[in-house]
């Protein structure tokens, strides 16, 4: 499946039940990081013994991401990678390869 269908998919599935008006961008910040405390709890004792738990709590996460991407109309791809081009700049393969030092202690 490529990106732009499960767009519309998600788009549909919120269409379709009329949640769009819950979606505000605060509302959906807030269900990110809900959703990522309940992925970290997949972890909260050691490995996770449910693999299909940790894969369902992503999802969660990963869908209140790019619902939030819509909705500030953003292309999620496109901030990524400006996003990861900025970091690239800020960890130089030289000085950060193997060392987990933030990027001022370097």
């Amino acid at each position: 499946m490529s990106f732009d269908l499960l767009q519309q998919d998600l788009r549909a599935f919120v269409a379709e039940r009329d949640w769009a008006q819950f979606h505000t961008p605060e509302n959906l910040a807030k269900s990110v990081s809900i959703e990522a405390g309940e992925l970290l709890e997949e972890f909260q004792w050691g490995e996770p013994a449910d693999d299909d738990g940790v894969r369902d709590e992503l999802a969660d996460v990963l869908t209140y991401c790019l619902l939030l991407a819509d909705r500030l109309g953003v292309d999620p791809i496109e901030i990524v990678r400006a996003k990861l081009a900025k970091t690239i700049e800020k960890y130089p393969v030289d000085k950060a390869r193997g060392r987990s030092a933030k990027y001022d202690e370097l």
